[in-house]
């Protein structure tokens, strides 16, 4: 089964679609964390993780889009829900590292632009 935003409870498709392969796994990523976050909420955030990666030093932004890419791809091969458990649980050397950096800009976004969200992203 293939896993979208419009797949995962309560969430319905956002327009326009994500730009590109980081926006897209910061989307379905945040989805799943925080599941009482908007949908307006979650876009308006994964847009601003695709502004962070695009001002990251070039050899940086480079690796991030590579591993995006690769993430991306292979969500799209076997699914986003299989690719998701596999880059959020195994300990691979930088493939780790990937949603460690969406979460972190994520997370940072969300609760220094609504300071009063609740643990599970719904706004309070």
């Amino acid at each position: 089964m293939r896993v979208t935003i419009a797949t995962i409870p309560g969430r319905m498709p956002l327009s326009p679609p994500p730009s590109s392969a980081v926006e897209r796994f910061a989307e379905i990523l945040l989805a799943s964390d925080l599941p009482g976050l908007t949908d307006d909420h979650l876009r308006r955030t994964a847009e601003f993780v695709e502004r962070r990666v695009r001002v990251l030093p070039s050899i940086t932004r480079f690796g991030v889009r590579v591993i995006g890419g690769t993430v991306d791809l292979l969500g799209r091969s076997i699914g986003q829900q299989r690719v998701l458990t596999v880059v959020t649980t195994l300990p691979l050397p930088l493939l780790a590292e990937y949603p460690r950096l969406i979460r972190s800009l994520g997370f940072a976004y969300i609760w220094e632009t609504w300071p009063d969200t609740a643990v599970d992203g719904a706004p309070s």
